[in-house]
């Protein structure tokens, strides 16, 4: 039941409008340079580095850089080892989240959709406090 739930809600934030007008241009460039510096981070392998761009329920949940970097490892290889990315749409899901849309093309030269759910700090800055990967639909014919 609980995986039903988890997924029912990934499809409902996939799914979900983005109220676009809700982020400033300045927060959508913060956005955008967070998930970048983790991405870079990833690609030199600094895991104190990647570590500091998330939110403290992740790091509540991995407690440390190893713990955090193995896990991304494990199940985030299209933004640990992207061949590409670039930047989509950024928002306000419909229950109020800001998102940041990225496409991946993963080490495996498959495109993916990374969804990055922010948070904004007491500071005013942005951590990243989840990311949900899904293979991007195939277009060709």
């Amino acid at each position: 039941m609980r995986l039903f739930l988890s997924l029912l809600g990934l499809v409902m934030l996939l799914a979900a409008p983005l109220r676009a007008e809700s982020l400033s241009a300045a927060d959508k460039a913060a956005l955008q340079s967070v998930i970048s510096g983790q991405i870079e981070a990833f690609r030199a392998e600094d895991g104190a580095r990647a570590y500091s761009y998330a939110a403290p329920m992740i790091k509540q949940i991995f407690p440390n850089p190893d713990v955090f970097m193995n896990m991304v490892r494990q199940g985030y290889q299209p933004v640990y080892r992207p061949q590409s990315f670039k930047f989509g749409q950024a928002g306000l899901s419909a229950s109020g989240r800001p998102i940041q849309r990225v496409t991946v093309v993963g080490p495996d030269g498959i495109t993916y959709e990374a969804i990055y759910t922010m948070e904004r700090q007491p500071d005013g800055s942005w951590q990243i406090n989840g990311c949900a990967i899904v293979r991007a639909p195939d277009l060709g014919a």
